[in-house]
């Protein structure tokens, strides 16, 4: 699902406050740890990932293989630290429909 960039930002405040709920180590991504940030992103929706590669270019290549596995939006990306949103397509606790609503207005 693409998000705007209000939508981010929104995001982003309530992703302040979180802990990463799954820590992928230098061994990379393996089938377990993409089911627990499967499970993770399917209650939650909104989750924090700590990645601990080496090198910048190998946490970006992990944290785009975890969106594309998991069809999850990259929201922020700080550092070891990523903020990845998935929204539930029935009872989601984030509703950004009003801040589409409002874009479409404004344009």
């Amino acid at each position: 699902m693409p998000i705007n960039e209000k939508q981010k930002h929104t995001l982003r405040g309530t992703g302040h406050s979180l802990r990463p709920v799954v820590i992928i180590g230098n061994a990379g991504l393996s089938d377990t740890v993409a089911n627990e940030i499967e499970q993770a992103l399917a209650y939650h929706e909104l989750i924090k990932v700590r990645v601990n590669a080496l090198d910048r270019v190998a946490r970006q290549q992990i944290i785009e293989e975890i969106c594309t596995k998991s069809s999850a939006t990259l929201v922020q990306q700080i550092g070891h630290i990523a903020l990845l949103f998935r929204q539930k397509t029935e009872k989601s606790r984030f509703d950004l429909t009003e801040q589409k609503k409002d874009k479409a207005k404004k344009t």
